[in-house]
């Protein structure tokens, strides 16, 4: 009885909330508040600059726009080039693109051998860390195993709060390194604690890359593919930066301008990261796309697939908000460029794992082409919706025998390179503390005394 009281009590204290809190709509384009610090046609408001990467809805040549081809540039260099590069040359990119974010140039034969190296030299954690702090309360929650471990590894350095430009670049170092460790060993110590599964503890390896690091120290046998790496050092690549706008690279300048530390920077970052809307969407795709297989009996079936996509937009479908998951960019409009290059990559994959996979793959590709007309004839939308990155990305992971639980984190081990590099440029310029500022709509009243209440 009580605690049904309690419920209550709080049930009526959240309708305060809500009642108390809601704005009119009418009243943003009244003071013409930017919702979502975003124009009515999707451009963004400028909060600031950078030179770290370039995000372009259509890709401009002899001043014209190029019909469905945005464009994303790492340091001024276009990101189809940069991959070109690595992968004609038989290279994985994780490391050389990190080198080019943080520092601004491509580096050398002789500067990349010794980034990789200093890369592999920091790939260890403090003594007991992993007893004492991993597998102490796991979590099926990666992500917030990532925060609280970042968040404890302030305390093993003594230097934690020392915000000069070298004392942040060793941090930022270290924590690239770190991410795939930590985010491994939080999945094995939940999926032995809390599952009841075998756990084995994997020592990273120093001449094996990212993306082959993060294979070895996931699979009981350490065994992958070549085919299996390049992929997934694709997906960390094209995941590794987009902008100092997106809500998690924001979240690390706004709070960088406070003067913080790095350790609660990043963990703010990974808060961020973590939310459907950003970082989750690749799960809620393959959620959906589950969903689909469901309840669709021929995947073949075009018009089938088509009346599914529908009712998902109609809310009589899957999760009723909706949304078709995967489509769409606040930025690009008719192309995602990193969802064009990846997808190469997701069918070489596809086509190395068996029929199965391919017949996912088609399923995925009619839905991608599908999914934007279905959009457009029942959205009124003031740009053109392509697939995004998070549209392939989940069947990748699921590809690569990655537990759903990683799917988020590997988002984060990637863009940890991106969040540094960004850090370090607000470090450099930065002179004020964020501070936008927010209109007050509320009507002022008198104080009314506790008796006449």
């Amino acid at each position: 009885m009580e605690r049904l009281e309690k419920k209550e009590k709080l049930s009526y204290l959240a309708s305060q909330c809500q009642k108390y809190n809601l704005i009119d709509m009418n009243l943003y384009s009244e003071y013409d508040v930017k919702r979502g610090l975003r124009d009515l046609n999707g451009t963004g408001v400028l909060a600031g600059l950078t030179t770290i990467s370039t995000i372009y809805p259509e890709k401009i040549i002899a001043g014209k726009p190029v019909e469905a081809c945005g464009e994303l540039r790492y340091r001024g260099i276009d990101i189809n080039e940069l991959v070109s590069g690595f992968v004609n040359e038989k290279r994985f990119g994780f490391e050389e693109i990190a080198y080019l974010l943080l520092f601004g140039e491509l580096p050398n034969k002789t500067e990349l051998a010794a980034f990789h190296c200093l890369l592999a030299e920091k790939r260890t954690l403090p003594t007991n860390f992993v007893r004492d702090v991993i597998m102490k309360a796991p979590s099926s929650d990666i992500m917030n195993s990532l925060s609280r471990s970042i968040l404890t590894l302030a305390s093993y350095d003594p230097q934690a709060d020392d915000i000069s430009i070298e004392n942040v670049l060793e941090q930022s170092l270290m924590l690239i390194s770190v991410f795939p460790l930590l985010a491994i060993y939080g999945y094995h110590a939940y999926n032995h604690y809390n599952q009841g599964e075998s756990m084995y503890i994997h020592r990273p390896t120093e001449e094996l890359s990212t993306a082959e690091t993060i294979l070895t120290m996931l699979r009981p046998t350490k065994e992958y593919s070549f085919q299996e790496a390049q992929t997934l050092d694709m997906a960390l690549v094209l995941h590794m930066e987009h902008g100092g706008g997106n809500n998690s690279t924001f979240t690390t300048r706004v709070v960088t301008s406070s003067g913080t530390d790095t350790y609660s920077t990043i963990a703010a970052a990974l808060g961020s990261l973590k939310g459907p809307k950003h970082g989750g969407a690749n799960i809620k795709v393959t959620e959906m796309m589950g969903d689909l297989k469901r309840n669709v009996a021929d995947i073949t079936d075009e018009q089938a697939i088509r009346s599914y996509l529908e009712a998902v937009l109609d809310k009589e479908a899957f999760d009723r908000k909706g949304l078709i998951y995967g489509m769409g960019h606040a930025v690009y409009s008719d192309n995602d460029p990193r969802a064009a290059i990846f997808k190469n990559y997701v069918a070489k994959l596809a086509q190395e794992k068996g029929s199965e996979a391919w017949q996912e793959y088609q399923l995925y590709t009619m839905v991608e082409r599908i999914a934007p007309q279905v959009i457009n004839e029942k959205r009124k939308i003031y740009k053109g919706v392509s697939a995004n990155i998070d549209f392939f990305s989940g069947f990748v992971y699921n590809m690569l025998d990655l537990p759903e639980e990683l799917y988020t984190p590997m988002f984060a081990i990637a863009r940890i390179v991106g969040w540094s590099a960004h850090r370090i440029e607000e470090l450099v310029n930065a002179q004020k503390i964020m501070r936008p500022a927010y209109k007050e709509v509320s009507n002022d009243r008198e104080y009314i005394d506790i008796e006449s209440r």
